[in-house]
């Protein structure tokens, strides 16, 4: 089985082809960013822009499937955003059809959900973006749909947020306050049920996307835990392993909010409004049609893939680099956010 990867040195990315190396598959990656794995004598790689229209030849030679994973992230410009998700989608799946590539596999997003009035949120509940990546997120979907009623094979997976080996971006901040010993704030008073996802549960719902009858995967399906509780019951267990006896910390919510607004408007803080304005509320999807469907059963829950993720942070701290980004792979800029360490 000869998988190409898009987004391959991402955090999913490289989980992914490690899941697929593990498999016996012959994997491609593309990315714009280099592979710098230690996998990477075991794949092809092919270094640049899912947009570059004149490497799609290269990209997609001898490929048997793809599994699309690249994305220009929330922190990225909204001309990016649109460009890469939306644009760079629809160029992928013209070329996987002209070449007969067997199954497009694309990754999109619970923020098609925008912010919800009832859970738990199924496939067949309306889509509203908030913001360009949630917008944009939307608009690849439309497209993956027209290229599927077009005769094509593509299963699109809406995962949770998903942690694990690898995973820094907004989480990097819960670990690195629990490792220096501060409690960590949460929006409200974080009683809020809230699921996340394990990146390996989350490979093993691609690989059935790979592998089983394509009348069955020919769909969409919502990825999350099964096993998962409030906002602050996940969060403590980080606390909890850092040992120093710290807390979750609830602060108000509404003046939280306005605040952050007031942050992302001038640029001071690394969290963008699909995150504030869901992080005080409920938020979790019904995985009954991907089970039902598929077979797949999450191993993880929301405490352990946290710790899974926050114990690779911990052995690869020193290694990370200090260098601020936009993807879930680095830091995130801190800004004003900073200064919340002196008070908790």
């Amino acid at each position: 089985m000869r998988v190409l990867v898009t987004g391959g040195s991402g955090f999913l990315g490289i989980n992914l082809i490690r899941f697929l190396l593990q498999k016996g598959c012959e994997v491609r990656s593309w990315d714009i960013a280099p592979f710098d794995y230690p996998e990477r004598a075991q794949i092809d790689e092919l270094h640049g822009d899912i947009r570059d229209l004149s490497l799609h030849d290269q990209a997609f030679a001898g490929v048997d499937l793809v599994v699309h994973c690249a994305a220009a992230l929330p922190l990225c410009s909204e001309s990016e955003i649109y460009s890469t998700d939306v644009g760079g989608t629809k160029a992928l799946l013209h070329s996987a059809q002209t070449r007969a590539i067997a199954r497009f596999v694309h990754i999109s997003s619970t923020a098609v959900y925008g912010v919800p009035d009832h859970h738990p949120l199924f496939e067949h509940d309306p889509m509203v973006g908030v913001g360009a990546y949630g917008e944009a997120k939307i608009q690849a979907e439309h497209a993956c749909q027209a290229y599927r009623e077009g005769g094509m094979c593509v299963p699109v997976l809406r995962p949770k947020s998903f942690v694990g080996p690898e995973r820094l971006g907004a989480f990097e901040l819960l670990y690195d306050f629990a490792f220096d010993g501060h409690g960590f704030p949460v929006l409200g008073s974080g009683s809020n049920l809230y699921q996340l996802l394990d990146v390996e549960d989350l490979c093993r719902a691609i690989w059935l996307c790979l592998n089983e009858d394509t009348t069955k995967v020919n769909d969409t399906f919502n990825v999350g835990a099964d096993r998962f509780g409030t906002m602050r019951q996940s969060f403590q267990v980080v606390l909890d392993q850092a040992g120093y006896g710290k807390y979750i910390v609830g602060i108000p919510a509404t003046p939280a909010i306005w605040t952050l607004r007031l942050l992302e408007a001038l640029h001071l803080s690394p969290l963008y409004k699909w995150i504030y304005e869901t992080a005080a509320k409920d938020s979790f999807v019904s995985t009954d049609k991907i089970r039902d469907t598929l077979g797949w059963v999450p191993q993880y829950s929301n405490e352990e893939a946290l710790l899974r993720n926050y114990d690779w942070y911990v052995e690869n701290r020193d290694r990370i680099s200090t260098a601020a980004g936009v993807s879930h792979r680095v830091p995130w800029k801190r800004g004003a956010l900073r200064l919340v360490r002196i008070f908790i």
